[in-house]
């Protein structure tokens, strides 16, 4: 079987499983790429290419892993972030696009400084903290997650991508807060109600970590409270926070933070036109 064949024969299968062309057509791209080294251009231009039987198992057995119900980026277990590849497993989300801009919003804000402290809370990954670490130059920037898990795939990223980023194991719902200590405090914490999960794909509530998705329906705001009385203390002059929300609360959250003294707390929408963001200062 030639790679041309291949390709377009898991193209096939995947449109199928995922019930969607696009996705079909990016899923094999991201599969062959990821597993076989394979790009679109390489691909084009070496299509009569014929392939070796290992390869193909490879390719194969990644398919069934999606076939089975697993997200194409667990089953290769990598996701692309702002450019750069995430190792990723189960014990972490996978990185969405609109998490980009808000590490876009803080770069922006901030890219004309240096010597900046940055807080990553609830980092998974490490995507947002190790994105800002290498876009914010002699940064100083520290994380921290619950899960010891997730802090061992974020320190993996970390030191395969090159960037200086210290992550440590913290509860934010009972942290202590130092006296202004950073410049900048971001976080992406779990947000989307329990009632919202009938609402969602089975390949996010089967494999996807709970504990960083969901919060309970009469407590939406629980982690952007205990954020917020955090920031107001840990935040120094003129810093910022940025927060990814549930849009459903972009007044509550904007509300929660000016309780806590911050000023200019407003919301901002994502690509798809819906609150997705809100950031705050420091007086």
């Amino acid at each position: 079987m030639t790679l041309d064949e291949l390709y377009r024969q898991c193209r096939s299968h995947l449109r199928h499983i995922l019930g969607s062309e696009s996705e079909g057509n990016s899923a094999a791209r991201i599969i062959f790429e990821d597993v076989a080294g394979y790009s679109p251009k390489f691909i084009f231009m070496n299509g009569d290419r014929e392939m070796l039987p290992e390869t193909c198992q490879r390719i194969n057995k990644v398919i069934d892993k999606v076939a089975s119900g697993e997200p194409v980026q667990y089953a290769v277990g990598k996701a692309q972030f702002m450019g750069n590849d995430f190792l990723v497993d189960s014990s972490v989300l996978i990185p969405r696009p609109e998490t980009a801009a808000l590490v876009d919003m803080a770069v922006k804000d901030f890219e004309a400084k240096t010597d900046l402290c940055v807080l990553d809370i609830g980092t998974g990954s490490g995507c947002i903290a190790i994105s800002l670490a290498r876009a914010l130059p002699f940064s100083n920037v520290r994380a921290i997650d619950i899960s010891p898990q997730a802090l061992a795939v974020a320190k993996e990223n970390a030191k395969g991508l090159k960037a200086d980023v210290v992550f440590e194991p913290a509860d934010i719902l009972t942290a202590k807060a130092p006296q202004a200590a950073y410049d900048i405090i971001i976080s992406n914490p779990p947000y989307v109600l329990q009632c919202e999960s009938t609402q969602m794909d089975s390949r996010v509530l089967d494999y996807e970590p709970r504990s960083a998705l969901f919060v309970p329906d009469n407590d939406p705001l629980l982690f952007y409270k205990a954020i917020a009385r955090y920031a107001s203390r840990a935040l120094r002059h003129k810093g910022r926070i940025y927060l990814e929300i549930n849009s459903k609360f972009p007044k509550e959250v904007c509300q929660l933070l000016e309780n806590e003294g911050m000023t200019n707390a407003t919301a901002l929408r994502d690509y798809l036109g819906r609150y997705r963001y809100v950031t705050a200062c420091q007086p």
